[in-house]
């Protein structure tokens, strides 16, 4: 069996995912062949050598329907022998996307594939694709399903978190974004989103506050509680019926935010590599899926991840390095709380909260951003894990070359 190794990451900046943001006038076809250009002249990518794109993209309708990964190739300039297709495993769709082109290579069926994701939430908004779970009530409740923002409320009731304590933990995420980008500045995986023209539209994330403060998340009303009221909060109640009631404590501001972006990893065999002249940055160890409690919607990082690891042969303390996507506060805090993971070693340059959720593309995102600093610390191992609706989770441990 061959290695998958990591030769490349890029990624857009992320715009904020409204009308009123920076890439609202950027098509995601064409974000995604910002990323693809990136990636053929960073590493003077021979394109036909290519043996697939894969795509992961949450909402695949209008604008990012109809296989988007192939409409992307053939509006570039790549070569258009190269097939690719679009896969939806909700948020943990990018981050699939990678998990598969491995799969491939590993297998030794395909020597080079690119993964990644994108998703442009001010043109197609989450949730556009309907589905029964959202819209059909019989499949719903059979399925004692909740909207994943209910499912984080669910969470911090059952282990008590306070809306304090994920107040504190979305200034944190803000705080070490903030101090990130001013040590290191912008990362290296990523590319300005310029017009036809050429004329600048984006060149760093468009989603970080500043000035946020405590007394400013404070202030922010619960997101999700006319939501509960619905008849979702029953739902959750039908499984948990010793708490009474749920606690409605996320807001806007200690949930991720909804961004634009597309990012992309060039994956490969080592023979691929030597004959391109690249070098490997890191090698994909073991990958890993798994799916818990639907009522707790965002509950299954654990299993996948404990599930990622017994299949590397790891223990959680051979982590140096751990990325859990912050969809929500409390269920990074529950993460951290049931593996035992130390402060400064987990969303250590920040997340979601302070950065936003891109949704399909975030698998990449975060994979390009635990390598750099993986680099940086000299760390053996690193971990990225997304939580996803319904239960699902999707988990990817990388090894350092």
């Amino acid at each position: 069996m061959s290695q998958a190794f990591i030769y490349d990451v890029v990624r857009t900046p992320r715009g904020i995912g409204k009308a009123s943001g920076a890439l609202y006038e950027v098509k995601p076809v064409d974000l995604l062949g910002v990323v693809l250009t990136a990636l053929q002249e960073r590493n003077n990518l021979k394109t036909h050598l290519v043996d697939d794109l894969i795509i992961g993209c949450t909402t695949p309708v209008a604008d990012q329907g109809g296989n988007i990964g192939r409409a992307a190739l053939l509006n570039s300039d790549w070569d258009n022998r190269v097939p690719s297709f679009q896969i939806n495993r909700f948020c943990c769709s990018g981050l699939e996307a990678i998990n598969l082109g491995a799969s491939k290579i590993i297998s030794n069926w395909e020597r080079l594939v690119v993964s990644g994701g994108v998703e442009s939430m001010s043109r197609v908004p989450i949730g556009w694709d309907g589905g029964p779970l959202q819209y059909d009530p019989a499949v719903a409740n059979k399925a004692g399903f909740v909207p994943s923002g209910v499912g984080a409320d669910l969470i911090a009731t059952l282990k008590g978190y306070s809306r304090a304590q994920l107040d504190e933990y979305a200034l944190l995420s803000h705080e070490r974004a903030i101090t990130a980008i001013k040590k290191y500045g912008n990362s290296s995986a990523l590319v300005p989103v310029r017009d036809m023209n050429d004329l600048l539209i984006l060149d760093k994330d468009e989603s970080l506050h500043y000035e946020t403060s405590l007394e400013q998340l404070a202030a922010l009303s619960p997101s999700f509680e006319s939501m509960g009221e619905k008849g979702y909060d029953n739902i959750a109640l039908m499984s948990y019926p010793s708490i009474g009631k749920v606690n409605h404590v996320h807001t806007a501001g200690n949930s991720c935010g909804f961004v634009d972006a597309a990012s992309l990893l060039l994956m490969g065999d080592a023979s691929i590599g030597e004959e391109m002249g690249v070098k490997p940055r890191a090698a994909i160890k073991a990958v890993a899926n798994a799916c818990g409690d639907p009522a707790l919607s965002m509950d299954g990082g654990v299993m996948a991840t404990e599930k990622a690891l017994k299949v590397a042969g790891l223990k959680p303390s051979d982590i140096g390095l751990w990325e859990m996507n912050e969809t929500y506060a409390s269920v990074v805090l529950k993460y951290q709380e049931d593996l035992g993971i130390p402060s400064d070693q987990l969303n250590v340059n920040g997340g979601a909260i302070a950065l936003g959720h891109p949704v399909g593309a975030t698998g990449s995102i975060l994979i390009g951003d635990l390598l750099e600093e993986m680099e940086r610390r000299d760390v053996k191992f690193g971990l990225v894990c997304i939580p996803a609706s319904s239960g699902m989770a999707t988990a990817t441990i990388i090894e350092k070359v």
